[in-house]
């Protein structure tokens, strides 16, 4: 079915930006919007705020129609799309742009920001900026910087405060060289898997616990798969960018592009705030159901255990700069 959807998707997108009469002889334009998410999360939801603004600003001479759940492809596809012109708009992790401008993998470090405000700070400084210019170079126009929160460690073994807590513990991690390296220095076993063999792999024990940030944990109800204990370790935070094909952008008369761009530099802190809003309410829902949840933990600890991953970092002036402005 994913597939069959998918293909959909390319067939529309020989179709996007389609441009029609309205009553009044005025152009309408249709842009394609996707993502990987549920239509429950916030990229969705920001999605549809996105939608409601700019079709209200426009007098419905824009409209955006939203595909979540990777209906128009995977995150990497997308960006693909975003490229080709296939795709109008898209919200991904930051995760895979890493393929297309590698200095974006410099943002996948474990531990890289203190805390949330010095991740939006420096993605929305001339750091951010800076990406974003890059972006501009494979035909993508970033938009503004979303996320999908902090990603956190869940086991069913015992409470993780320090790093050498964490020791003999087998972790499923995402399928990502720079985590996997990351958690080996921390002593854990990973083991790198797809989020559907994962759940299995919870289930049966075959591994002690996982990590993600805590809208995932929450959605997924992983307290009923043995995750006894969390630890909100923070070790990295999944920035997300909103992008605009170059193409559409080119496609669009300048009075509607000014509009799409306004609300999409804007569309990101909309957001970020909804991720904030939705993890306090996932985190005491967490608890509720029986999660014993550590929440102070030294993160210096812990990034101190993995600097050999720091030190093989391809961009060090990026991180240096990065580490130096918190």
């Amino acid at each position: 079915m994913k597939k069959i959807l998918y293909i959909a998707g390319l067939i529309l997108g020989s179709m996007l930006l389609t441009a029609c009469s309205t009553s009044d002889e005025k152009e309408q334009y249709v842009l394609y919007a996707g993502h990987s998410l549920a239509a429950d999360h916030p990229f969705e939801l920001a999605m549809q705020e996105l939608k409601e603004r700019v079709e209200e600003r426009t007098d419905g001479r824009v409209i955006i129609e939203t595909f979540p759940l990777s209906q128009l492809g995977a995150e990497r596809e997308l960006i693909e799309g975003a490229m080709l012109g296939s795709v109008d708009l898209v919200v991904s992790t930051s995760g895979p742009i890493m393929n297309f401008v590698k200095d974006f993998a410099v943002l996948d470090l474990p531990f890289l920001f203190n805390d949330r405000d010095a991740a939006v700070n420096i993605l929305e400084g001339d750091i951010g900026e800076d990406l974003f210019a890059q972006l501009r170079e494979i035909g993508i126009i970033g938009l503004s910087w979303g996320e999908n929160g902090f990603r956190h460690v869940t086991n069913s073994i015992k409470p993780v405060a320090t790093p050498e807590d964490l020791e003999g513990l087998s972790l499923r991690v995402q399928e990502n060289k720079v985590f996997i390296s990351a958690f080996n220095e921390l002593g854990v076993t990973p083991s790198p898997m797809a989020w559907t063999e994962a759940l299995t792999a919870l289930q049966s024990g075959v591994v002690d616990g996982q990590e993600n940030p805590i809208l995932v944990i929450d959605s997924y109800k992983l307290y009923d798969a043995n995750q006894k204990y969390m630890t909100l370790t923070s070790h990295a935070y999944s920035s997300a960018v909103f992008m605009m094909s170059e193409h559409a952008y080119n496609r669009l008369p300048e009075d509607l592009r000014d509009i799409v761009m306004e609300e999409g530099e804007k569309i990101g802190a909309y957001e970020r705030q909804l991720v904030v809003d939705m993890e306090e309410k996932a985190l005491q829902r967490l608890k509720e159901n029986g999660m014993e949840v550590v929440e102070e933990v030294d993160t210096g600890a812990f990034r101190d255990k993995i600097m050999k991953v720091y030190d093989s970092s391809e961009n060090q002036q990026l991180l240096q700069r990065i580490l130096s402005e918190q």
